[in-house]
């Protein structure tokens, strides 16, 4: 099998915890990662790995660092796109979207995203305030990551009928409990999702939702299996969740349990999820 040229890393961050509170950063076990992640720490990671462009993605429900997150892309090379934060239920959120996209970075921005598996309501993504954001996203031809779980997943599922025309990304395979080694309301709530057409999912975020300390591939490949059945090789992507992974495996690791769990592929089949599903979702510029 002849190797992609350039992969895309369609799912990374940065943060640092001296400068903004990460609710999610809680808790003794995230000491691992609890200090500053930058571009020069990621760097190293790429190279090995094959990979050309990346998306960064929001930590923080903050317009300050969806700012600071366009500015990195702009003097960093290998970031390709920002998946930023606008308060959706804001009246201002027209605004807020212009705002960005009308900034000197603002071509950097590919798409919002909102921690919407944290939120009391599991139909959040049906209240109208948040419709009316999310017509403000599809407007401007942004799109938007969808970061729930099993219990999210029909409102999500709702939302992308009701928005044909907006691109929608699957977070982290929608976090099924791989730790269990099945999880029946994932695995009957996923298809419906799957089979809308203007939704594509990410191949991230798996690692950490298995034993952190004993996972292998093996505990991956069930669920990837289903993924790719269910939404078909024109419709997942890679993504590494750096450096949210490091809880559980190196950059390394985790790319080759997902090269293993996958199986092996053609070579259009490996372009489709180590590149062009990513420049196809996110609209990126390579150049």
């Amino acid at each position: 099998m002849t190797a992609v040229s350039g992969r895309i890393d369609a799912h990374h961050h940065f943060w640092d915890p001296a400068r903004y509170t990460y609710p999610w950063m809680a808790g003794a076990a995230m000491d691992p990662v609890r200090r500053a992640f930058t571009p020069a720490d990621l760097t190293v990671e790429l190279g090995p790995a094959d990979v050309a462009g990346t998306v960064l993605v929001q930590t923080v429900s903050d317009l300050s660092e969806t700012r600071e997150f366009l500015d990195i892309a702009a003097r960093t090379d290998f970031v390709k796109g920002v998946v930023g934060w606008v308060d959706l239920t804001a009246p201002s959120v027209a605004d807020d979207l212009d705002e960005l996209l009308d900034g000197p970075t603002g071509s950097r921005l590919v798409g919002i995203r909102h921690q919407v598996h944290d939120e009391p309501d599991a139909r959040w993504l049906c209240r109208d305030d948040v419709r009316r954001g999310l017509a403000a996203v599809q407007s401007r031809r942004l799109a938007y990551d969808l970061l729930v779980r099993a219990r999210e997943l029909p409102a999500a599922t709702e939302t992308v009928a009701a928005f044909p025309e907006l691109r929608f990304v699957l977070d982290h395979i929608a976090k099924p409990r791989i730790v269990d080694g099945h999880d029946e309301l994932w695995s009957e709530r996923m298809p419906r999702l799957a089979a809308l057409p203007n939704v594509r999912v990410k191949l991230s975020g798996m690692v950490t939702e298995a034993d952190w300390m004993q996972w292998t591939s093996a505990d991956l490949r069930p669920f990837v299996a289903s993924v790719v059945e269910w939404f078909g090789t024109d419709r997942v992507m890679f993504g590494s969740d750096w450096p949210v992974c490091l809880l559980a495996g190196s950059y390394h690791s985790v790319s080759a349990a997902l090269a293993d769990a996958l199986g092996p592929l053609s070579s259009s089949e490996e372009r489709l999820v180590y590149r062009d599903n990513a420049l196809t979702a996110y609209r990126l510029d390579t150049t």
